[in-house]
């Protein structure tokens, strides 16, 4: 396998401020340890972008994009919420990550590379179409699966989104729409108290949104059997195009924002079922996101065993 990989020194500019979670010290650690690996100089590195607003456009309101650049240009501490801290290179950073998924999917499409990672933040998964919120400004799995449709003219997207929290503002904007299945594994009940079973989209979405709420204390096994049981047959039934993750690694057991008690190979594991089914269905076509992950270490080990894994997975299938 050909894996892209997008990291840049921009990332670390999105200042949120002394002790918050969300810092850049996360990329940081990433690439320190993922650079002593042998297998890092097989990765194909590819350069960030900034997204032009278009894209960006057919997911969240105008109105909200003039009041986020103006915030952060203002050099503002935060966007909407508390936990949103912004500073005045915040705007410029989110359009970086959001530009970074879509040169990623120009690069899988025209097959320079199979699958793709990228190392970006600010996160996006909880960010709605007029509201910034959780650490995140920009939803981009969500603006990334609209430019793959739009762009490159596929039309079923699957996003699996592994986050220890529930990815409220993808959920919300994919509701009504069944060409894009959106499945989420999350600690509940938990923070932003959305993704019960009960919500499975809506009209004619009705059906193309899976929750697999996960209590406190939820294990490997657990998140298994939701994977063998639900997630890989949903996949079947749906037959994406191109499948996306957004990949929080805020899961594992030694992480501190939840309570969640995933091994590091569980990783490996969700990485290798994902990846099969990409191969059954999608020609092999990936894209990973960076959502949360709050413990060096332990974020900077999953990392590496989930690039390891879209490097070097030998199909089973």
């Amino acid at each position: 396998m050909k894996t892209g990989f997008i990291q840049d020194a921009q990332f670390l500019q999105h200042d949120t401020g002394l002790g918050h979670p969300e810092s850049g010290a996360r990329l940081s650690a990433v690439l320190t340890h993922i650079e002593t690996q042998a297998w890092y100089e097989t990765l194909v590195q590819i350069k960030a972008r900034l997204a032009d607003l278009g894209p960006i456009l057919k997911i969240h309101e105008s109105a909200y994009l003039r009041r986020a650049e103006a915030a952060c240009r203002a050099g503002n501490s935060h966007l909407d919420s508390p936990d949103v801290s912004i500073c005045t290179k915040s705007f410029d950073t989110a359009l970086l990550a959001a530009g970074s998924a879509m040169q990623l999917a120009d690069k899988v499409i025209n097959k320079h590379v199979d699958n793709a990672f990228a190392l970006i933040r600010p996160p996006g998964h909880h960010a709605e179409m007029s509201m910034a919120m959780g650490f995140c400004l920009f939803n981009n799995i969500a603006v990334l699966a609209r430019y793959l449709q739009d762009t490159h003219g596929l039309d079923k997207i699957a996003i699996i989104d592994w986050d220890v929290h529930h990815g409220n503002g993808t959920q919300h904007l994919f509701e009504e729409d069944p060409s894009v299945l959106y499945i989420s594994t999350h600690q509940y009940p938990f923070y932003p108290g959305t993704g019960s079973y009960a919500e499975t989209g809506i009209g004619k979405g009705a059906g193309a949104t899976l929750n697999c709420p996960m209590p406190a204390g939820a294990t490997d096994q657990d998140y298994q059997t939701a994977f063998m049981r639900q997630i890989l047959p949903t996949l079947d039934d749906f037959k994406p195009e191109f499948i996306l993750i957004s990949a929080g690694f805020d899961g594992h057991q030694a992480d501190p924002l939840a309570n969640i008690n995933l091994s590091t190979d569980s990783f490996i594991w969700m990485t290798e079922r994902i990846m099969e089914k990409a191969n059954q269905h999608c020609n092999n076509r990936v894209i990973s996101l960076l959502e949360g992950g709050y413990h060096l270490q332990a974020l900077s080990l999953c990392v590496g065993k989930h690039l390891e894994t879209l490097l070097q997975h030998h199909y089973t299938a």
